[in-house]
């Protein structure tokens, strides 16, 4: 008899990564091509429409590398719009790192998808997420995961 899965330490976390929303050891060519793969990610796991995908690219070919948060780590996002049909999150692991023109935090290795559908439901999602990225080891876990029921289980 299995054991039960123990209370979720991010339920808003959790429920943001929908079923085809992570991706491991991806080969990107570039920036766009790893923002492509983290939108497209939102698109399989039917949290938006590939013009969302599309506004992700244009806010950093607009405003820079800003969604670079941390040294590594990428939050790429697109301004809440009709392309949106829920809140969600996507991820991608790069197998090779890949430079996005951030001084400070580059080169990154993880770029993690973000489409809400205003712009304050997703608050308790940037939350959990801020204090699970802080915590020791949990990048790293993020990294070396060899499948995506390792990384669900870090929620």
């Amino acid at each position: 008899m299995a054991l039960p899965r123990p209370l979720s330490k991010y339920p808003a976390l959790s429920s943001a990564f929908a079923e085809n929303s992570i991706r491991l050891g991806a080969i990107a060519l570039d920036r766009e091509h790893a923002i492509e793969m983290a939108g497209e990610l939102l698109v399989a796991s039917g949290r938006s429409t590939p013009d969302y995908t599309l506004s992700m690219l244009e806010a950093v070919e607009e405003n820079g590398p800003y969604i670079v948060i941390a040294p590594g780590i990428a939050l790429a996002h697109g301004r809440p719009s009709e392309a949106v049909i829920e809140i969600g999150l996507s991820l991608v692991t790069l197998a090779e790192p890949v430079v996005f023109g951030n001084a400070a935090n580059d080169p990154v290795r993880m770029v993690i998808g973000l489409c809400a559908t205003d712009h304050s439901s997703h608050i308790d999602i940037m939350s959990e997420l801020a204090s699970f990225l802080g915590e020791a080891g949990s990048v790293n876990s993020v990294l070396n995961a060899v499948d995506s029921d390792q990384i669900r289980l870090l929620f």
